[in-house]
C-alpha cells in the first residue's frame, strides 16, 4: 500500500495568520477570547482552550479583563460597532481576502442595486458580507438555487447586480453559476473572490482522487472548505473525512493499494504529519517500521513456541544475571535462559536493576535445543499475552491507566501500561505543539485508551484527555468550596491597565487596580509583577459567569488606621511638603495621607502666599490640629508650634517688669 499527500493540504494564509495572532497573545500571558471558534478544527480548539483561550458567542459575553480576537471568517459590522461602543479591546484577525470582499461590497452596494452572494447562507463569512449591503442581498449555494432566485425576482433585469462568492465556494459550482448569470443578468458586475488557495486545493484534490483508490480528507466536520474537498473527492473514489489521526484505525482500507491524503484550510501541519506517521507505521509495506518488526516477531514467536508439553508457560527462578541474558531454573533437565531483548516490552527496562537472584518469573517457552540442553524463554511474550486482556478491559471500562513514558518517536511518545505498547500522538500528550516531546520520557503519566485494534494489537492513548478531566474536576471542586472572604496564595498571571489577574490554582481571579494599594497608583506594575506569589482574599463572586473579584490590600495597612492608632490629634510630626496652593500647603504625614497646612497656620505673621515660606520637597515640623476620618481630611499647623514659644517670652517679660515695679515701690516706702 502506498500513499501520497497533497502539496496544498493544511493551513491557508488567513487561518495561519489568525491562529498565530491568538497564540502570540497567549504566549504573552494575555487573557483572550474569540467570537466563535478561531477555526473549525476541534483539536486546535481544545489545545487553545487548554492554554486559556475562551470562546464566546457575542461581545456581551466577553469576560472582564479579556480582549477579543476576531477569527479569520470575520464578523458583521454590527458586532464591530458593539465592541467599540462598549470599549471592549479587540484584534481583527479577519482574513485579508475576506476584508477585500467587505470592501468590494461597501464600495459597490447601493440601496437601488442587488448583491448576489455565492455561498452558505448561515456561514459567518457570508453573514459578514451581507451586513455591508446597503440594499437587497440574496445567497445561493448552487446553480439550482440561483435559478430559483432569478425566477422569483424578475425585476432584477432593471437593476444593477453585484456578484461575489464566499472564499471557499466550490470552483466548479461557481463556473456553472457564472454561465447562468452571464446569460440572464447582462447588467451584472461579477468579482472573482474565491481564494486562490481554495481553488488550488480543490484542483489538486480532484487530481489525487482520480489516481488513488481511497482519499483521506483531514479536517473539521463543520469546516466549509473541508466538506467541499470531500465532495470533490468522493465523485472519483471512496473518500473518508476524519478529524483526528487515530480515526484511521477504524477505517476499512483493505484492498486499497493507493491512498491520497489532503486536508482543509483549518488543519495544522502537525495533524497531517501524524496521519502520515500512522499510515507509514501501519499500512505502508514499502517501509518496515520498528513497531511492524516487533509485531511480526511477536506473531512469529508465538507460532514457533515449543509445544512439546501441554502448557508452554513455565515459572523460572533467577539464578544468574548477565549483560546479554538472564539464567533461570525451570525445574527441568534443560538450562533456561532469557535473552535480554526478551525480558520486557519496555526498551528502557534494565533487568540488572530490577531483578535479584531468587526472583520468580512467568515465562513462555520459545525454543528447545536438545543438543545443547537449553531452553530459550521469553518474559516479554508472556507479559504481552497477559497484558492484552487487561488493556481490553481498561478500554471497555474507560479506565485511567498509569505508565512511564519510555521513548519519544516521530509524531508522539510510547509507553507500556500493564506491559502493552501504547502510542500517544503528539496532539494527545498535553504539550503545546512546539514543545519537545523528549521532556516526557521517564515521566509517570496518566492516560485514557482512546483507540484499540484487537486484530493488530495496537493501542492509542491520550494524556490530554485525563488532564482535561482533572482540570474540569478541580474547577468544579474549586467553585463548590470557594466563599467570600476566603484567602488564597496565588501567582500573578497577567497585568492590564485596570488590574492584575491571579491564578488561584487553575482558576483566575482579578484584583482591581483600586484594590492593589491604599495609595493611588497609575499601573498595577507599581505593586506586583507577572510571576509574583501574592496573598489575596475573595471580595465578590459571580458563580454563573465564573468571575472572582479579589482583594490584595489589607485593613491593617490602611494608612488611616495607622494614623488613628499612632498619630492622634495634638501629635507633632515631621511632614514633607508635596503641593502648594493659594490657600495653603499639602504635606505628607505618612505614606498615603496628606494634610493641609492652611495659609493662616504657616507662619506667625501675615503672608500673601505659601511660597514665601515653603517649597515643595521641604520637610517641616507640624502639629496635627484636626482629623476628619469620614471626609478623610487632616489639618496641620506650623504656627501652633511657634505661638506657645512667643507667649512664654511675653510672660517672662511681664514677670521681670512686675519685679522691678515692686522693688521701686519698696525703696520709696523706705525713704
Amino acid at each position: 500500500m502506498k500513499f501520497e499527500t497533497a502539496k496544498t493540504a493544511g493551513f491557508c494564509f488567513g487561518v495561519n495568520r489568525a491562529v498565530k495572532i491568538l497564540e502570540e497573545k497567549l504566549d504573552e500571558g494575555r487573557l483572550v477570547c474569540t467570537l466563535g471558534p478561531i477555526i473549525h478544527n476541534p483539536q486546535v480548539i481544545e489545545e487553545l482552550e487548554s492554554r486559556g483561550a475562551k470562546i464566546i458567542d457575542s461581545p456581551s459575553d466577553t469576560p472582564e479583563g479579556y480582549e477579543v480576537v476576531i477569527r479569520a471568517h470575520g464578523v458583521t459590522k454590527q458586532v464591530i460597532n458593539e465592541l467599540e461602543e462598549n470599549g471592549i479591546p479587540y484584534t481583527d484577525a479577519t482574513c485579508p481576502y475576506v476584508i477585500k470582499i467587505h470592501k468590494i461590497i461597501k464600495e459597490n452596494s447601493r440601496e437601488d442595486n442587488i448583491v448576489l452572494i455565492a455561498g452558505d447562507e448561515s456561514h459567518p463569512e457570508v453573514c459578514g458580507f451581507r451586513s455591508h449591503c446597503r440594499g437587497a442581498s440574496f445567497v445561493f449555494a448552487n446553480e439550482n438555487r440561483l435559478s430559483e432566485i432569478l425566477y422569483e425576482n424578475n425585476n432584477f433585469s432593471n437593476k444593477e447586480i453585484i456578484i461575489v462568492a464566499q472564499t471557499t465556494f466550490s470552483v466548479k459550482e461557481w463556473k456553472k453559476c457564472r454561465k447562468i448569470l452571464e446569460k440572464l443578468c447582462t447588467n451584472s458586475i461579477s468579482f472573482d473572490t474565491i481564494c486562490k488557495a481554495t481553488q488550488n486545493r480543490q484542483d489538486e484534490a480532484e487530481l489525487l482522487s482520480k489516481r488513488n483508490d481511497v482519499m483521506l480528507v483531514i479536517g473539521g466536520h463543520f469546516s466549509s472548505n473541508t466538506v467541499k474537498l470531500k465532495n470533490v473527492c468522493e465523485k472519483n473514489c471512496k473518500t473518508y473525512l476524519i478529524e483526528r489521526p487515530e480515526e484511521i484505525y477504524s477505517l476499512n482500507l483493505e484492498g486499497s493499494e493507493k491512498i491520497g491524503i489532503t486536508a482543509g484550510a483549518s488543519t495544522p501541519a502537525r495533524i497531517i504529519k501524524e496521519v502520515e506517521v500512522i499510515m507509514t507505521e501501519n499500512f505502508n509495506d514499502t517501509k518496515i517500521t520498528k513497531e511492524t518488526q516487533d509485531q511480526e516477531l511477536f506473531l512469529a514467536a508465538v507460532d514457533s513456541i515449543d509445544d512439546t508439553s501441554d502448557n508452554p508457560n513455565v515459572v523460572g527462578i533467577v539464578v544468574g544475571i548477565a549483560p546479554n541474558e538472564i539464567q533461570v531454573d525451570i525445574g527441568r533437565k534443560y538450562a533456561g535462559f532469557i535473552p535480554v531483548e526478551e525480558y520486557s516490552n519496555d526498551p528502557t527496562a534494565d533487568p540488572s536493576k530490577e531483578l535479584k537472584i531468587g526472583d520468580e518469573l512467568n515465562l513462555i517457552i520459545m525454543k528447545t535445543n536438545d543438543n545443547e540442553g537449553t531452553m530459550k524463554l521469553s518474559k516479554r511474550l508472556y507479559d504481552r499475552r497477559a497484558s492484552w486482556s487487561n488493556i481490553v478491559a481498561a478500554k471497555e471500562n474507560d479506565e485511567i491507566v498509569e505508565a512511564v513514558v519510555a521513548e519519544a518517536v516521530r509524531g508522539g511518545v510510547i509507553c507500556y501500561p500493564m506491559g502493552a505498547r501504547v502510542f500517544i500522538p503528539a496532539s494527545q500528550t498535553g504539550l503545546a505543539k512546539d514543545e519537545d516531546l523528549a521532556q516526557l520520557v521517564k515521566q509517570s503519566v496518566k492516560l485514557r485508551l482512546i483507540d484499540l485494534d484487537e486484530q493488530k494489537k495496537r493501542v492509542v492513548g491520550s494524556i490530554r484527555a485525563v488532564l482535561r478531566e482533572e482540570r474540569k474536576a478541580a474547577t468544579e471542586a474549586f467553585w463548590a468550596d470557594i466563599a467570600e472572604g476566603q484567602e488564597f496564595t496565588g501567582t500573578v498571571k497577567s497585568l492590564t491597565n485596570y488590574g492584575a489577574f491571579v491564578d488561584l490554582g487553575g482558576v483566575d481571579g482579578m484584583v482591581h487596580i483600586s484594590e492593589l494599594s491604599w495609595k493611588r497608583i497609575k499601573h498595577p506594575s507599581e505593586v506586583v509583577n507577572v510571576g509574583d506569589t501574592v496573598k489575596v482574599f475573595v471580595k465578590a463572586l459571580d458563580a454563573e459567569k465564573r468571575k472572582i473579584s479579589l482583594g490584595y490590600k489589607r485593613i491593617e495597612d490602611n494608612p488611616w488606621e495607622i494614623l488613628k492608632r499612632d498619630y492622634p490629634v495634638g501629635s507633632v510630626v515631621t511632614a514633607k511638603v508635596v503641593g502648594l496652593t493659594t490657600f495653603g500647603a499639602f504635606a505628607t504625614i505618612i505614606d498615603g495621607i496628606d494634610g493641609l497646612i492652611h495659609i493662616s497656620q504657616i507662619a506667625d505673621r501675615h503672608i500673601a502666599s505659601p511660597k514665601e515660606v515653603l517649597s515643595i520637597g521641604e520637610e517641616v515640623t507640624v502639629k496635627i490640629t484636626e482629623i476628619d476620618f469620614d471626609k478623610k481630611r487632616v489639618s496641620l499647623s506650623i504656627r501652633a508650634l511657634i505661638e506657645p514659644a512667643a507667649d512664654e517670652a511675653v510672660e517672662e517679660a511681664t514677670e521681670e517688669v512686675a519685679e522691678e515695679v515692686i522693688e521701686e515701690a519698696a525703696e520709696e516706702a523706705g525713704e
